[in-house]
């Protein structure tokens, strides 16, 4: 479990890193709130941790969505709190996360975010970097990858899905009012998606070279 902590708690540190990135992202084409509200999530599911009595990586997921839920602000909330939960629900009961239990949890927080978003791929938001980035962690299993290599294809997939949505008009959100004017903007919230990933990343190869 400690480990799932400190995974969270590297997630906590680089969108505290990045949140007036996120808000300057957001405020070009949204409510510009979205590094504050995420910083201000992650810093209580960060407190929330802190005295954590749950005994598997379900547990502490479920506690981290549900918290998110009702500290962020905004879409990003629910969306990325029920992306946790039912991430919780695809890792319940394991105290360690294979390739195949990551491929899980990353096709449950995709369909917990599109049904609660009512959103799929192509309207310029989180999905257009966390689909692109589940195709390639898959592909990499499917090629006998390590789960650290698929992480970092997931990574750069979701990179490359950020660039996309500069490409593309808002269809969703408060970005959606702008119409045409949304275009060679990136979305903030695929970027908080990309940087998440490439936080899990890096903590996995440390945790890699430490055991």
């Amino acid at each position: 479990m400690a480990n799932v902590i400190a995974a969270i708690d590297a997630l906590t540190e680089i969108i505290l890193a990045n949140k007036e990135k996120l808000t300057e992202l957001d405020a070009a084409i949204g409510d510009a709130d979205h590094g504050i509200n995420m910083a201000r999530g992650f810093e209580a599911v960060h407190a929330k941790l802190a005295t954590a009595g749950s005994d598997d990586i379900g547990g502490v997921l479920k506690m981290s969505g549900m918290t998110l839920i009702s500290t962020v602000g905004g879409a990003a909330g629910p969306l990325y709190g029920t992306a946790f939960i039912r991430m919780a629900a695809a890792a319940q009961g394991k105290t360690t996360i294979d390739t195949e239990t990551a491929e899980a949890m990353f096709e449950a927080a995709i369909g917990g975010i599109k049904e609660r978003g009512k959103a799929v791929r192509g309207e310029k938001t989180m999905l257009d970097a966390l689909e692109p980035a589940y195709e390639a962690f898959s592909q990499g299993m499917a090629e006998g990858e390590d789960l650290l290599r698929c992480l970092e294809l997931a990574t750069d997939a979701a990179g490359k899905g950020v660039e996309y949505t500069k490409t593309i008009i808002a269809t969703k959100g408060r970005a959606s009012y702008l119409g045409e004017r949304s275009l060679g903007h990136q979305d903030a919230g695929a970027t908080s998606t990309y940087l998440m990933l490439a936080a899990l990343t890096a903590f996995a190869k440390k945790y890699s070279r430490e055991a």
